[in-house]
């Protein structure tokens, strides 16, 4: 995975500094629109989250059946602690073995996650993706982007995240247009603390 975990970016890697840092940047509304406009989960639906982090995105769905790994183990520690049984949790990086031990999904959501993925293993991960979902079932993506036009303190920001694979949204569709058809590509500019993210929404033929 290409992260930078040194100097400023080092306290991003302590959870509750992380989802502070989150919420400084906008994430409540944001996530709310990501929700609403593109999610649209419905009560009981199963939710495979890959790189789910400390799982705040839980506080915006209703009763769902959701499931989260990731590799970071406070990150995990802090969603077992604050969720408890609303969410099932792994920590560790998942796996096409995983798979034949679970359900199939009608979301899974890669928040924040192929950023910090290069080129192989983000397909790889959009392999799995697929490969989890039912008929009809949808993956959803946000990423930080660069975008001609942008603004400059956008620009900066997105340049000097941690992940070291942010890619304009040309380049996010081109992975995900090797795996599904027709992904719906919408880019984000944030005037809060100017930020710019890319939003896909995959579905599983």
């Amino acid at each position: 995975m290409g992260q930078v975990t040194t100097g400023f970016r080092t306290i991003l890697s302590h959870p509750y500094l992380y989802s502070m840092f989150q919420y400084l940047m906008g994430a409540h509304q944001g996530r709310i629109r990501f929700i609403s406009d593109f999610v649209r989960p419905v009560p009981g639906s199963a939710i495979l989250d890959i790189g789910c982090g400390t799982a705040d995105i839980l506080d915006y769905l209703p009763c769902v059946d959701y499931w989260g790994f990731d590799i970071n183990l406070a990150y995990i520690d802090q969603a077992k602690a604050r969720f408890g049984v609303r969410g099932k949790f792994q920590c560790q990086e998942l796996k096409a073995a995983d798979l034949d031990n679970l359900m199939k999904f009608d979301i899974v959501l890669a928040i924040g996650l192929l950023h910090h993925l290069d080129d192989t293993t983000a397909v790889n991960t959009l392999v799995l993706a697929h490969r989890a979902l039912k008929r009809e079932g949808h993956l959803l993506t946000i990423d930080p982007c660069i975008e001609p036009g942008q603004n400059p303190i956008a620009r900066f920001l997105v340049t000097h995240d941690r992940g070291q694979h942010v890619r304009t949204s040309e380049g996010y569709a081109a992975l995900v247009s090797s795996i599904f058809m027709q992904p719906r590509v919408e880019v984000i500019h944030r005037s809060w603390i100017p930020y710019t993210h890319c939003i896909m929404q995959c579905t599983r033929q």
